[in-house]
């Protein structure tokens, strides 16, 4: 039995020798991963830059080229956001007077689909919009590859074309095929024409855009980018949303004004 019960001591110093040891291991890589101010130091990982090829499982693939807005300095946030809808409604113009000037923007182009990125600071962290446009309705098979991984869809139409709001309907649910959590938002573009239209076709505009964005649980803006409306505000209020961040939009259904309503 002494024999027996030396074998039993030894095991367990043996154990508890390893577990100092394994411990000791742990709280050497965590201090390792901080640094004096509280910042972590980038660990070691694949140094090769990204393959530009976008490829998704079961989706088409897509040469969005080098040096798109895949590319994404390392301290940024990258938020997703897919721009949906008919050909020449002002998806381009919209995108293109949130991004800002030529020498402001980074942004890549392919056939049927156009990306475009704008970095902001917000509350002392940088993110990037990385804006995915689908062209139009001729180039559907970029509609997968566009809204996977985003983070809100956003749902454009013509306000004076009442074809553009009804087919805002197949867009919206083309894009819940591929995303099922993004936040919506249906766009009313070309607002500075809309309001010339006669008060009771604005009206009746008005209340099915409405009709439309409550069946998408969306938000609705009516927004012009020749004039600058509601172009920040509509991304102010998906970071807002994404950020839990204290600022709310106001609803406005006074017609000649700029419609916001949720």
């Amino acid at each position: 039995m002494s024999h027996v019960s030396h074998a039993l001591v030894h095991l367990e110093a043996k154990w508890a020798r390893l577990v100092r040891r394994f411990f000791h291991a742990v709280r050497g890589h965590l201090v390792s991963c901080s640094s004096c101010d509280g910042r972590y130091r980038q660990l070691k990982g694949n140094l090769h830059p990204p393959n530009p090829m976008v490829v998704l499982h079961g989706i088409p693939q897509v040469d969005v080229g080098v040096g798109s807005v895949t590319e994404v300095d390392s301290d940024v946030l990258s938020l997703k956001i897919s721009l949906l809808g008919d050909c020449h409604i002002g998806k381009t113009s919209f995108m293109t007077k949130f991004v800002g000037d030529m020498e402001e923007r980074r942004g890549a182009e392919t056939a049927g689909l156009n990306l475009m990125d704008k970095i902001l600071d917000l509350k002392g962290a940088r993110i990037a919009f990385r804006i995915w446009e689908v062209e139009g309705d001729d180039h559907l098979d970029h509609v997968p590859v566009a809204c996977k991984d985003a983070v809100a869809v956003l749902i454009m139409f013509d306000l004076t074309s009442r074809r553009t709001l009804n087919n805002a309907i197949c867009w919206y649910q083309q894009a819940r095929r591929w995303n099922k959590t993004a936040i919506p938002v249906l766009i009313g573009t070309k607002f500075d024409d809309f309001v010339q239209l006669p008060l009771e076709m604005q009206w009746a505009i008005v209340n099915q855009a409405r009709a439309c964005a409550r069946a998408m649980k969306a938000t609705l803006f009516f927004s012009s980018a020749t004039h600058n409306i509601n172009v920040n505000k509509i991304f102010k209020f998906v970071a807002a949303k994404l950020f839990n961040l204290p600022w709310t939009v106001e609803r406005n259904l006074n017609i000649g004004e700029p419609t916001i309503d949720f």
